[in-house]
């Protein structure tokens, strides 16, 4: 079992910057590839950044290329989000996801909002 903590969101105008969190419980975090998602009022949930277990690969959403960066430390069993740049239509509800084969896992999201 893994809990998922996110933290880091809130109000920031646009141009701005966000550096979101995610704790998570647990012992076996580097087992895991981490993503974030995030999802906007009234639109599906959407993938941004994926990280694999030893950091060695990324991915990320073409919407979030060249301005977000995800990292994660597993040491400290925490995955971030750098967010740059930031436009209005980055405004959602950031979620971390910690995925395995058999296991997904979700944290309850913290809120991004980039005001114009």
């Amino acid at each position: 079992q893994v809990q998922l903590v996110e933290s880091g969101g809130g109000l920031v105008q646009a141009g701005g910057s966000l550096r979101l969190s995610c704790a998570a419980s647990g012992r076996t975090f580097s087992s895991y590839a981490m993503n974030w998602f995030r999802q906007a009022p009234g639109k599906k949930r959407e993938f941004v950044a994926a990280i694999n277990w030893s950091a060695v690969s990324t991915s990320y959403a073409d919407s979030v290329k060249g301005r977000f960066t995800i990292s994660r430390d597993n040491a400290k069993n925490t995955v971030y989000l750098q967010m740059n740049s930031l436009n209005p239509e980055d405004t959602a509800v950031y979620y971390c996801n910690a995925e395995a084969p058999g296991h997904d896992y979700w944290g309850q999201g913290t809120q991004v909002t980039v005001s114009s």
